[in-house]
């Protein structure tokens, strides 16, 4: 079946309502990766908090300044899931995407199921000692542009609809969308005309131009950043490098006069927590630990990224036609020791991170910016990754697009631009990571669900068998447990989540002592 867009019937409208392609808006969507709701001084909560303080982060400041500043936006708990929402408009729990992928097809990425962190063991999906469940069958092989690929989700691509309209697309830096051996892994067969180190890679081996970015003898794997060979023998940090390139790109439509898409996706601030020496050295003298500092200097990195893509816009004359998305693709790391400091705290005042549904797994930075059509601030009504999907189409104007998938994703360019309807801020957000994410029990991050609705998130623990009640606006960091006080509303998220996942047919885990699939949220 293909799903028409609900966005009206005309073949292909640019923003300005104008037939001229030439006057479709250039796009450009700017995504960080592991990177925290507080780390940056840009104010997404009620107040800043110390933790938005630590960071020198002007440039991020600067867009601020003139976006639409998204304070309840949400990706997945962890990358691939969100990067595959974002290029299908489908939650992750529809796709069967809820992990991220491994490098090789068919190899599952979660710890109870062999591959990256479990290479010594069977990798047949057997729960380790001690374990309650182990893993769902999911689509651990990543999205695909065509049918009849194994445990994939077969989708229309949303770069593909940019191409067909008439736009440059580039894709710049981390994809990891798909595992090798698989046609979705290949940025150009979803639609990208040029493609500078996208590969199967969820992380880059190394930063250091002076490691070729991992592409040595001694230290080559998978993971070693493609398509940078001018770089190598060079003080060029990864981050710098993959700037460059992007600049580089965008000449080419510049000087041709037609409108652009440039998806600059930087591996910073994932690990390796490897320094960014152009900027560590102060953060070591204003006292931050080494794993502290390095992280410090891969968030300005990132910020200085931002800054020169901002700058270049201005220069080639082209700032006051081009929108800019920010974004990240899940909640900063908490748990691992190379970004030094004290573990499960770096996210506060948002609990937990990376690979939990806890807030500070999925609640993340967006700032959107429309040249003369911004309405500037925060706007606090909830959104989610999928939405990037209609959204960026809405932008460049394309309608009446069909897709071979059904699309869970609404536009959100009406709370930024204040015409037209917005999403309802009371309908379901769903988030669902029923995996243990390495191979050591993580007690607020594995085998989690969870459903906000409005100021109301309902999470449920699948190994423990119970649910959670938090109200976000009173509780933004999820310390008091309110589902013994509000029973009904507690009940009417347990059934709403479990809905969700039945309609969507959503991987669930399978209970180790029964072999059977761990029961919905409404049936505990």
């Amino acid at each position: 079946m293909k799903y028409r867009s609900l966005t009206g019937l005309a073949a292909l409208l640019p923003l300005a309502a104008c037939s001229d392609k030439a006057q479709q808006p250039n796009i450009v969507f700017f995504l960080v990766d592991d990177f925290g709701w507080v780390d940056s001084s840009v104010q997404y909560g009620d107040e800043l908090y110390p933790n938005n303080l630590r960071f020198n982060t002007p440039n991020m400041q600067r867009l601020s300044e003139r976006s639409t500043v998204f304070g309840n936006a949400y990706a997945c708990a962890v990358s691939t899931p969100t990067r595959t929402s974002i290029m299908t408009g489908m939650n992750a729990a529809h796709t069967g995407i809820t992990n991220w992928t491994s490098a090789v097809r068919d190899t599952p990425s979660d710890a109870t199921g062999g591959g990256f962190w479990m290479a010594e063991h069977s990798g047949n999906g057997d729960a380790l000692p001690g374990d309650k469940l182990s893993r769902p069958d999911w689509n651990m092989n990543g999205i695909s542009p065509v049918p009849g690929v194994p445990h994939t989700q077969y989708a229309s691509s949303l770069v593909q609809f940019l191409k067909d309209a008439g736009y440059f697309t580039i894709h710049v830096g981390k994809a990891h969308w798909a595992s090798a051996g698989t046609p979705g892994v290949n940025p150009y067969n979803h639609g990208f005309c040029v493609n500078i180190a996208g590969t199967m890679a969820g992380m880059p081996r190394d930063y250091s131009g002076k490691d070729n970015y991992g592409n040595t003898k001694e230290r080559w794997n998978d993971f070693a950043v493609q398509n940078l060979v001018e770089y190598y023998g060079t003080e060029t940090h990864l981050t710098e490098a993959l700037t460059k390139e992007a600049l580089k790109a965008l000449d080419y439509p510049i000087k041709h006069k037609q409108p652009f898409y440039l998806y600059l996706a930087s591996y910073a601030t994932h690990t390796p927590i490897q320094p960014d020496e152009r900027f560590a050295q102060k953060y070591r003298d204003a006292g931050m630990d080494e794993g502290q500092a390095a992280y410090a200097s891969l968030v300005e990195g990132v910020d200085v990224s931002l800054g020169q893509v901002l700058d270049f816009l201005d220069e080639k004359g082209i700032a006051d036609h081009t929108i800019v998305i920010f974004m990240t693709d899940n909640g900063g790391n908490s748990e691992n020791k190379q970004k030094g400091g004290v573990l499960h705290t770096q996210n506060l005042p948002l609990r937990e991170g990376k690979g939990s549904c806890y807030e500070g797994g999925i609640r993340v930075p967006l700032m959107i910016y429309v040249p003369g059509k911004t309405r500037v601030g925060r706007c606090n009504v909830p959104v989610i990754c999928e939405d990037m999907f209609p959204t960026i189409l809405d932008m460049a104007g394309v309608r009446g697009y069909e897709t071979v998938q059904e699309l869970d994703g609404q536009s959100i360019l009406p709370l930024v631009t204040g015409k037209g309807e917005g999403p309802d801020p009371e309908r379901p957000l769903v988030f669902h990571y029923p995996h243990k994410w390495k191979p050591y029990d993580l007690e607020d991050i594995d085998f989690l669900s969870a459903v906000r609705i409005g100021d109301w998130k309902l999470v449920y623990r699948i190994a423990e068998g119970r649910t959670e009640l938090y109200n976000l606006k009173d509780d933004i960091g999820e310390t008091h447990d309110v589902a013994a006080e509000n029973p009904e509303i507690a009940a009417r998220l347990a059934d709403t989540l479990s809905e969700r996942l039945r309609r969507w047919n959503a991987p669930m885990p399978v209970v180790v002592a029964t072999g059977k699939t761990a029961p919905m949220p409404d049936e505990i």
